[in-house]
C-alpha cells in the first residue's frame, strides 16, 4: 500500500507542492528516504522512529521507501518529519489514508513524539488555502497559519493529540490570527539638536521612500536621525504587514504568529558577510536586504563593510529583489527597502577639523570615501552633510517639531503618490520610471532649463538625471505642489553627490 501526504517546499517566497509518498513492502527492514533531500530530511528517519516509539507504535518490520515527488526538486529543511510520519502511519493503517489527503502538512518532529516550529508556516498556509486544502502544522505557530483566512488549520502540540484528532477522540480547537501588534515609533526627532539640513533631507527620503548617505564626523547624530527613521514612516498597510511576515515566516523570525505594522529597521554590523547581507548559504535564506523588506536597512560605517558587499546590494537597489542563484535552483526573495547610510568623511573623522585631523589630510578621505563604488553611491538619492554639534547646539531648549509632525506631512505625501499611482504597481515615487516617472515629474520651462545646465554641470549619469526627478517629485508633493518646479528641482539637486573634501 502507499500513503500519499502533501507538503511544500520552498524557494525563496515561492511554495511548491511536494507529495510525500510512502510505501511498506515485505522485504528485509529498512528505512529510506528517497527524492533529493538534504541531510536534515535524511535526519528525519531517526526523528519518526523516536516519535513513534514515544507514542507505543513501533516500525513494522518490512521495507519503509519515501519518496519526496518531484524528485528533481531540491527538499531542505527539518519540516518534512510530520508529513513522512503521518505517511508511515497512514501505510501501517493507523490513521485513515483518504483523510490525510485533505491536508497540507509541516512540522519538525522531536523524540519524545512533540510537533516543533518549523520556518515558513504562513506560506505553506497560503498554498494550501489556493489548493484549497486544510493545513497541520504545529501548536506554536497555529495563530500564524490562521492569517491566510478561511482555510481549516489543524495545530497540534504532539503526535499523539494529533491522532485523537484525525480518529475524532479529541478534537483540537480551531486556532485564531495572532494579533497585529501596534507600530513601534523608536526614538523622537525632537531629541535630536541642530542639523536641520539632514532632518529635512530625512523628511524627503522618507516621503518618497528614497535611499540616503549621511556623511558626518563622530557624534553628529547620524545613527540617531537613521533610529527615528521608523517613527515618520507611515505604518504598513495589511497587505504590506502580510508581505513582511511572509519573509519572516520564511526566515524563522515570526514569533507567536504577530504580526506588526512596524515598518522592519536591520541594521547589520560592518562584518557582515555576502550571505548575511543579501541573502544564500548552504541552506538558501532571505539575507538582511530581504528581512528589511518595506521597511529601512541601516549601514552604519559604510566604507568598512568589505566592497564586494556592498556592490552585491547594487542590484538589489534598482530592481527591488534578490536572485540568489544555485546550482540546483534560483531562488527569489523581495528587497524593496529604503538604504540609509553614514559613513565619516574620512578614517578618523575629523577632515574639517584641522586642529584633529590627522597627518594625511586631505589624501585620508579621499582614499576612505573611494572604498564606497562609483555605482553604488549613483543609486543614492539624497547625499547630505552633518556638520559637528557644538556645545551651543546641545544647550537650546527641544525642537518645535518632533516625530509626530514631520509624519503627518510623510503621510500626506505618501497619500498622494498612492493615489497617483493606483493600479499602476508603484508604491512611491523611488519606484517610478520611463514614461510614467516624465508624466508625472516633467518639471515646468524654468525648471527644465535649471535641470539641464545642472546636468551638464555636474555631469550626471542618466540614472542620477532620474533620481534627482524623482526626488523633485516628492519634494513638491510635501509642499503640496502639483507640478514639479524650478525651487523643486533646486533642492533635488542640493542632495546629489558632490565631494566632501575638496
Amino acid at each position: 500500500m502507499v500513503a500519499l501526504v502533501q507538503t511544500v517546499a520552498f524557494l525563496g517566497l515561492e511554495a511548491r507542492t511536494v507529495e510525500v509518498q510512502v510505501q511498506v513492502t515485505p522485504g528485509l527492514p529498512a528505512f529510506v528516504v528517497v527524492g533529493l533531500a538534504d541531510k536534515a530530511v535524511a535526519e528525519s528517519r531517526e526523528r519518526v522512529r523516536g516519535a513513534l516509539s514515544a507514542i507505543g507504535l513501533s516500525l513494522p518490520p518490512k521495507r519503509i521507501t519515501v519518496n519526496l515527488s518531484p524528485a528533481d526538486l531540491p527538499k531542505e529543511g527539518s519540516h518534512y518529519d510530520l508529513p513522512i510520519a503521518l505517511g508511515l502511519l497512514g501505510a501501517m493503517g493507523v490513521v485513515d489514508a483518504e483523510t490525510l489527503a485533505a491536508y497540507a502538512v509541516v512540522g519538525e518532529l522531536g523524540l519524545d513524539g512533540r510537533i516543533a516550529p518549523a520556518p515558513g508556516v504562513l506560506l505553506a498556509a497560503l498554498h494550501a488555502s489556493e489548493r484549497e486544502l486544510g493545513l497541520v502544522c504545529p501548536a506554536s505557530q497555529g495563530s500564524e497559519a490562521a492569517w491566510a483566512g478561511s482555510i481549516e488549520v489543524v495545530a497540534a502540540p504532539d503526535l499523539m493529540a494529533l491522532l485523537d484528532h484525525f480518529r475524532g477522540v479529541r478534537p483540537l480547537a480551531t486556532p485564531v490570527p495572532g494579533e497585529a501588534d501596534a507600530a513601534v515609533r523608536g526614538p523622537d526627532l525632537a531629541q535630536v539638536k541642530g542639523q536641520e539640513t539632514a532632518k529635512r533631507a530625512l523628511e524627503i527620503a522618507a516621503a518618497g521612500g528614497h535611499n540616503l548617505l549621511m556623511v558626518g564626523p563622530p557624534g553628529a547624530g547620524k545613527s540617531l536621525m537613521a533610529a527615528c527613521m521608523p517613527g515618520i514612516l507611515p505604518d504598513l498597510t495589511p497587505a504590506e504587514a502580510l508581505e513582511v511576515s511572509m519573509v519572516a515566516s520564511v526566515a524563522g523570525t515570526l514569533e507567536g504568529g504577530r504580526l506588526s505594522r512596524t515598518r522592519p529597521f536591520r541594521s547589520p554590523h560592518h562584518s557582515a558577510s555576502m550571505a548575511a547581507l543579501v541573502g544564500g548559504g548552504l541552506r538558501i535564506k532571505p539575507g538582511e536586504v530581504s528581512l528589511a523588506h518595506l521597511g529601512i536597512l541601516f549601514l552604519d560605517e559604510l566604507p568598512e563593510f568589505q566592497r564586494s558587499v556592498l556592490d552585491s546590494l547594487r542590484q538589489p537597489l534598482e530592481t527591488g529583489r534578490v536572485q540568489v542563484a544555485r546550482a540546483n535552483a534560483h531562488v527569489t526573495f523581495p528587497a524593496r527597502v529604503q538604504l540609509v547610510a553614514a559613513m565619516n568623511p574620512c578614517r578618523c573623522g575629523h577632515i574639517a577639523d584641522a586642529a584633529r585631523a590627522c597627518s594625511r589630510a586631505p589624501r585620508c578621505a579621499q582614499d576612505y570615501q573611494a572604498r564606497v563604488s562609483g555605482p553604488l553611491l549613483d543609486r543614492i538619492d539624497l547625499h547630505v552633510d552633518v556638520a559637528a554639534v557644538s556645545a551651543a547646539d546641545l544647550v537650546l531648549p527641544p525642537p518645535s517639531e518632533g516625530s509626530a509632525e514631520v509624519r503627518v506631512r510623510v503621510e500626506a505625501a505618501r497619500a498622494a503618490q498612492t493615489a497617483r499611482y493606483a493600479g499602476r504597481g508603484v508604491r512611491t515615487n523611488a519606484e517610478v520610471d520611463g514614461e510614467l516617472l516624465e508624466a508625472v515629474a516633467t518639471p515646468d520651462e524654468a525648471g527644465r532649463a535649471l535641470l539641464a545646465q545642472a546636468a551638464a554641470a555636474m555631469s550626471l549619469s542618466a540614472r542620477g538625471y532620474t533620481r534627482v526627478l524623482r526626488v523633485a517629485r516628492t519634494i513638491a508633493d510635501l509642499a503640496g505642489a502639483e507640478n514639479v518646479g524650478r525651487v523643486h528641482i533646486a533642492e533635488a539637486l542640493s542632495y546629489r553627490l558632490r565631494p566632501v573634501v575638496n
